[in-house]
């Protein structure tokens, strides 16, 4: 039997030829009291994927199978892991796979920001120096505390995006206290940005979608939000002048975006928070006088700590938030293919991957 000394996943074996991925197996870290592993039975597609596999962020290791929206089920639990978990037990797993529960990112429950996070992917174990692969695999190995056990009446293809692509729309509009009557602008309406529309309403913010023409207005308006902005058409700007107390920025090139005109959409003292990772060879450029002479804050955020993310699935639970998927059957080509597709647009706006049952049977 192949588990549990070794996984088997799909993924990138060559950075230059990333449109098609290929099984491999793999050893996992050695499992730890705290631990649980998981049979995996979806995984969502998201945009930090594809900038992975295409060696956007650099290409620490191959293979990698990438993939951190993960849905399975725990087949082995350690004798110390958090409490409220046993074995059956559907569970989701995001970004980040393990953490240290000692520096003070831990003790202030912001454990996103550990200072020795291990991501699902491109994370790096420090006592084995063991890589992590990413959840396009038959199995995965976490410390229990980062995997959330995942309301029943919450359908497995909706719940996957949710893990990093929910979280991270949704911890900037907790951070900063949005409520009933809030104004919030959201740039971007893809995978992140419509889910972030979703949360946002949900909270009962008052929203404006932002982009750059008017091509995704109807998906925006049928997805809640109250006002859309074309950022192309400079009187859609020039109406929207000083009417947002935040906006949630889910552009993945801050390049294609002038942010001048998008800081002036904010009242005096108002928030511009970014959530998505660019290319490594970004940079972001602000001009001092503009932030001071309005109070203008800039910040970034990341996904969401445990404690959030436990939050945000049980407020999804009672707001019945269903992002917009599609699912794809798990298979070498398949996963090349929704790779494309998503740099391509070709996404309405998320994908799912399901069928890791049949796909890996051997494991």
């Amino acid at each position: 039997m192949v588990y549990p000394e070794t996984f088997q996943a799909v993924g990138v074996v060559d950075y230059d030829d990333y449109h098609n991925p290929k099984r491999f197996e793999y050893k996992p870290q050695k499992f730890r009291d705290y631990d649980v592993d998981v049979k995996i039975e979806a995984c969502g597609v998201c945009g930090s994927d594809i900038h992975a596999a295409s060696g956007n962020w650099g290409r620490p290791y191959a293979p990698v199978a990438v993939g951190h929206e993960i849905i399975g089920t725990i087949v082995k639990i350690g004798p110390k892991a958090k409490s409220g978990l046993k074995i059956g037990d559907r569970v989701g797993i995001g970004a980040q796979c393990d953490c240290d529960s000692t520096c003070s990112a831990c003790k202030d429950n912001t454990e996103q920001y550990c200072e020795n996070s291990v991501g699902t992917y491109f994370g790096t174990y420090k006592e084995s120096g063991l890589h992590t692969i990413g959840g396009n695999a038959s199995h995965i190995r976490v410390n229990s505390k980062l995997a959330f056990k995942i309301p029943d009446d919450l359908e497995t293809k909706y719940v996957a995006p949710l893990l990093c692509g929910g979280i991270t729309g949704f911890s900037p509009l907790l951070k900063n206290n949005v409520k009933k009557g809030t104004k919030v602008g959201i740039i971007g309406i893809g995978g992140i940005g419509h889910m972030t529309i979703l949360f946002a309403k949900a909270l009962g913010a008052e929203v404006t979608a932002i982009s750059r023409g008017r091509s995704k207005e109807s998906d925006a308006k049928q997805l809640g939000a109250d006002h859309y902005i074309a950022t192309s058409e400079p009187e859609s700007l020039k109406k929207a002048v000083r009417t947002l107390d935040l906006i949630v920025s889910t552009s993945n090139s801050f390049s294609q975006t002038t942010l001048t005109p998008v800081l002036k959409l904010l009242k005096a003292s108002g928030t511009f928070s970014f959530i998505t990772a660019p290319p490594e060879k970004e940079k972001m450029e602000l001009i001092p006088m503009e932030l001071i002479s309005s109070g203008y804050g800039v910040q970034g955020s990341m996904i969401g700590s445990p404690k959030n993310i436990e939050y945000m699935l049980d407020f999804a639970s009672k707001h019945k938030i269903k992002p917009w998927v599609e699912t794809i059957e798990i298979n070498e080509k398949n996963l090349g293919d929704a790779w494309k597709r998503m740099e391509d647009g070709d996404v309405h706006y998320r994908f799912t991957m399901v069928g890791y049952d049949k796909f890996f049977k051997n494991a």
